[in-house]
This record gives C-alpha cells, sequence and structure tokens, in this order.
C-alpha cells in the first residue's frame, strides 16, 4: 500500500510539472497580467534580434549553476521559458539541455525511492529536494534581470540564497545516507525535512521583500560575512589585480565549495552503502554522479573567472553534463531497482493482490536489515572537515587570483582544462578502488557480448521467445516515434522557425543531424532500452500474442 500511495503521488507530481510547463509555454499571455504584457514586450524585443543577429544567441546564455542568468542586457525574460526553472531563455542549446534534464531526473527518484532499494528516507528527501532548488531559480531569475538588470551570477546576495539550497540538499543526502550506514536506527526524517523546508521558505520570502528594502544587486551575500578590507588586500604583495564588482564574496565562494565538497563526500557514502545492502549496484550510482559533479566544477569555473560573455562555452557544457548526469543517475538507479526486484508491474496504478509475486519480492527486500557498521570518524570531525576545506578553499580562491592573470583573461582551454581535471582524478580514484576491493566493483553496464558477460543482452530477450521479440521491436518504435518530432523541436529553439524538411534541403540535413546524434547518445541507454524490452514481454504475451485466451500449445 505505501508502494502504491508514493506512486500515486509521483504520478501527480509528475502531471502538475508538466501541466505547468504546459500552461506557462502556451497560455495567453493575459493569463499573468500585467508581468505577462512584460513578458510579450520582451518576447517581441527578443525575437527580433534573433532575426537581425545570427549571434544572438551565443550573447544570450544563462549561467549554468543559477540555471537563470541570461548576458545579454539587451534582452530579457521570454515570455514562453522564463517561468520554468531551467532557463530564462529557451533559445539556446544550454537552455534545451537544462529543460530536458528534468526527465530524466524524475525517473531517477522514481526508481531510486523504488521500495526494494531500502534508500534510506532522509537521503532520498535529500535528492528529492533538489527541485525546490531548481524552483528557487524562477523568482531569483525575475528579480535579477526585472529589478536590478544584471545576471543572477552578479548578483551576490540572491546567487549565495538560492545556492544555499543546493548546499541543503548534499546536507540531507549525506545525513540520510551516512546515518543508516552507521546506526541501527534510521536517522531522523522530520525536523531535518521542516530545517529545509523552513530554509525554502525563508529564501522565497526574501526574494520578494528584500529588492524593496534597499537591498542592491551586488550587495554581498550574509552581508560579506569573512571578506577581507580592499585595502588590505590590495597591500598584499602578490595581488595584481583589483576584484571587478561582480567577484563572489566570501560567504557565496563558501557555498559553492561546501556544496562540492558535500556531493564529493555524498559520492564516497553511497559507494559504501552498497558494503551496507550488500549490493555492488550502488557503486554505479557513485559512478553516475560523475558528470553532476563535472557540472558544479564548471559552474565554479565559470564565477573563477567573473562570469564572462566570452566564455558562454562553459554554459553549454555544464548544461551537457547536466542532461547527462541525469542520464547516468537514472540509469544507475534503474539497476539498482532490477537487482532488487523491481518490474514494469509496478507501474501498474491499481491495488494488487496481497499475493503478487512483486509485491511479496519488494517486500522481502525492503525487510532484510542494513549490515550497518561503526563509523570511524564522529559526526564533528566530519563537519570540521567540511569546515575547514570549504574556508581554505574559498579565501585561495577569491583572493589567490587576484595574483594571476589567467582569470581575467578568459582562455577557453585553461576553463576546459579545469573543469575536467577534478571530476577525471575522481573517476579514477573509483576505478581503482573497486579493482583493489575485488568482486563486482564498479563495472561500465555490460551489452553481454562475450559468452560469460554479464548485463543484459539480446540473448536475454530471446529468451521471452515471439513475445520478448515484439516487445523489443516496440521499444524501438517508441524511441523513433519520437526522434523526429524532438529533432524538430531542437531545431526551431536554435533556428527560431519550425525545419522544412520537403523544401529546404538545409533544414532536411540538420533534422537528421540531430537525430543521428541522438541515436548515438542513446546507444548509452541500451541497457535500460532492454530492461524495457525484457519488463514489457509478459504483457506483450498476455495480450498481444495469446490474446482471446489461446494457450502456448495452441
Amino acid at each position: 500500500k505505501e508502494v502504491q500511495v508514493k506512486m500515486k503521488l509521483l504520478q501527480a507530481a509528475t502531471l502538475l510539472l508538466a501541466t505547468t510547463n504546459t500552461v506557462v509555454a502556451f497560455a495567453p499571455v493575459s493569463t499573468f497580467g500585467k508581468v505577462g504584457q512584460q513578458l510579450k514586450n520582451a518576447a517581441a524585443i527578443h525575437q527580433k534580434n534573433i532575426q537581425t543577429s545570427s549571434s544572438s544567441n551565443l550573447q544570450m546564455m544563462f549561467d549554468p549553476f543559477e540555471l537563470t542568468n541570461v548576458v545579454d542586457h539587451a534582452s530579457v525574460l521570454d515570455s514562453t521559458s522564463s517561468l520554468i526553472s531551467f532557463s530564462d531563455q529557451g533559445q539556446n542549446l544550454a537552455g534545451i539541455f537544462f529543460q530536458a534534464s528534468l526527465l530524466p531526473y524524475l525517473a531517477f527518484l522514481y526508481f531510486l525511492g523504488y521500495k526494494g532499494n531500502r534508500t534510506p528516507a532522509l537521503g532520498n528527501f535529500g535528492w528529492q529536494f533538489l527541485l525546490l532548488f531548481v524552483l528557487s531559480t524562477i523568482p531569483s531569475g525575475i528579480i535579477t534581470k526585472g529589478q536590478y538588470g544584471v545576471s543572477l551570477a552578479d548578483c551576490d546576495w540572491l546567487h549565495g540564497s538560492a545556492e544555499a539550497l543546493l548546499t541543503i540538499t548534499n546536507l540531507l543526502i549525506v545525513a540520510g545516507f551516512r546515518g543508516a550506514s552507521t546506526k541501527p536506527e534510521a536517522p531522523e526524517v522530520g525536523k531535518p525535512r521542516l530545517g529545509a523546508l523552513a530554509a525554502a521558505a525563508a529564501f522565497f520570502a526574501a526574494c520578494f521583500t528584500f529588492p524593496s528594502l534597499g537591498v542592491e544587486a551586488h550587495s554581498p551575500f550574509l552581508f560579506g560575512l569573512g571578506n577581507l578590507p580592499t585595502d588590505f588586500v590590495q597591500s598584499l604583495g602578490f595581488v595584481m589585480h583589483s576584484e571587478p564588482e561582480n567577484a563572489l564574496s566570501i560567504p557565496t565562494w563558501a557555498i559553492h565549495f561546501s556544496s562540492v565538497f558535500e556531493f564529493l563526500f555524498a559520492m564516497d557514502i553511497i559507494w559504501k552503502y552498497s558494503e551496507v545492502t550488500g549490493n555492488d549496484k550502488w557503486k554505479g550510482l557513485t559512478m553516475g554522479m560523475l558528470p553532476l559533479h563535472a557540472s558544479g566544477i564548471a559552474a565554479c569555473t565559470y564565477h573563477f573567472f567573473y562570469n564572462p560573455s566570452n566564455l558562454q562555452g562553459l554554459v553549454s557544457l555544464q548544461a551537457g553534463l547536466t542532461l547527462l548526469g541525469n542520464l547516468t543517475v537514472a540509469i544507475a538507479a534503474y539497476r539498482i531497482a532490477i537487482s532488487n526486484g523491481w518490474t514494469l508491474q509496478e507501474l501498474n496504478p491499481f491495488p494488487k493482490s496481497n499475493t503478487e509475486p512483486t509485491g511479496i519480492i519488494s517486500e522481502q527486500m525492503a525487510a532484510v536489515p542494513l549490515k550497518y557498521t561503526e563509523s570511524t570518524e564522529s559526526e564533528a570531525v566530519l563537519v570540521a572537515k567540511l569546515v575547514g576545506l570549504t574556508a581554505a578553499t574559498s579565501y585561495l580562491v577569491k583572493y589567490g587570483e587576484l595574483g594571476l592573470d589567467i582569470p581575467f583573461e578568459a582562455n577557453g582551454l585553461v576553463a576546459a582544462a579545469v573543469v575536467l581535471t577534478p571530476p577525471a582524478i575522481t573517476a579514477a580514484t573509483y576505478i581503482n578502488r573497486g579493482k583493489e576491493e575485488g568482486g563486482e566493483g564498479f563495472t561500465f553496464p555490460s551489452f553481454g557480448s562475450g559468452e560469460d558477460g554479464e548485463g543484459l543482452s539480446m540473448t536475454d530477450v530471446k529468451k521471452y521467445g515471439v513475445a520478448g521479440t515484439v516487445a523489443y521491436v516496440l521499444t524501438e518504435l517508441a524511441f523513433w516515434a519520437v526522434a523526429f518530432p524532438v529533432a524538430s523541436t531542437v531545431y526551431y529553439n536554435t533556428a527560431g522557425h519550425w525545419p522544412d524538411v520537403i523544401n529546404d534541403s538545409a533544414d532536411r540535413a540538420t533534422v537528421l543531424g540531430f537525430i543521428f546524434a541522438g541515436a548515438n547518445i542513446a546507444r548509452l541507454a541500451v541497457p535500460l532500452r532492454l530492461g524495457a524490452a525484457i519488463a514489457l514481454a509478459p504483457w506483450v504475451d498476455e495480450n498481444i500474442i495469446n490474446r482471446g485466451g489461446a494457450t502456448k500449445q495452441e
């Protein structure tokens, strides 16, 4: 019954998100009153800019980490996407990536919350709370552009406030998984949940009250607590430059680096959770989190260079990493759920029989006790490490970069190296760690190509006979059925008009290119597609192959 309730809540939440997105995108402007009219006028200006300048899309990208920053000061919020949390500008590649990343993340939340996984309730809530961080980008993006005329990255007090919600997300994840791994009793959920929701409420209240209280665009977050006096900084021997007005304050840098370190802590704890549950598939979730870790590094790199307009490639890179990360964690959570007995029948919203085999399996898996171990470090030591690393890194970056020319030159190659190096080191660390620990460790999803190959392959599908083959064909048809509409929509969002694939060879080639690129990316989801075919096979056998009561013998 609990699983059924959670399923219905998830379906309701998904429907609400989809409905909100659709209403905002297609409802008449009058629906939003005065704000709607302003958005309509802004959209007209924006469309004119697109038609008169082929480079406008490169100038209208937004801050990747806050998801709502627009660099082009002449453009304002687009009426079809300003209230969507993934961007306040949908006419660029980064906006498309961010918006597309929502559905994989919802799939991740669904599979992660499967009862048989024994996911800690507090940790699960932490992953869900991330949606509130995304939601926070709506008012913050509108205020920074409408009230101050700057990007969110350049509005320090709102920048740090929004980022604080992501820090809370990571703290909840760490606390939830660590508590379940080291203590016999489950971590308390009630008080942390209330505290997190109170923080979110305080943020939204600040968004609507602080501007009227005289808080300015470049007012520092938390009043700049910890910032060194400007005269003292300039007197330091190594300092060669002065900070621009959009430089992050120490509290905002601290929030950013705290989020990065907390996410690394979460990756380590989730890796160890495989020992607690006796299921090595949890290690795959750690590896799936790597692109999300890289996306956080991309955001910090963008701020390291003081958010320059000529490094907007970082924006698209971060957006792509976010989409990729949401896909990889969704696949990892799917593999965890499959290993714990999840089947396609779990999607059935109708009440299940008490003797339903799938229900019995999930109940049995949920009842298996966790093999918790005493922590070698106290919570106080862990907090001290976090505070020390955060403070040291914040001061080192904020004031240390003033002694370098690199942050003021915006070199794309240096920026790419900064973004990719830490995740590469982290990935190598976990790959070697998996080899040293033996057992399954971490393995990339296998397609079962060899005789002893593990994972899903067409051989597994063929075991279901005709039903398996038909199910596989249906899943592939479903993919290709949406390929052309999706490619056309991507083209529309980048070119500003729908493709004419019949009369215009250039449009036709571009759409086919998008489809080809999507097909290659879809290869990463082969295990998921094979798994979907296998899960669909029993339904196909019952409702298509043997429809009408035909027996296998017949």
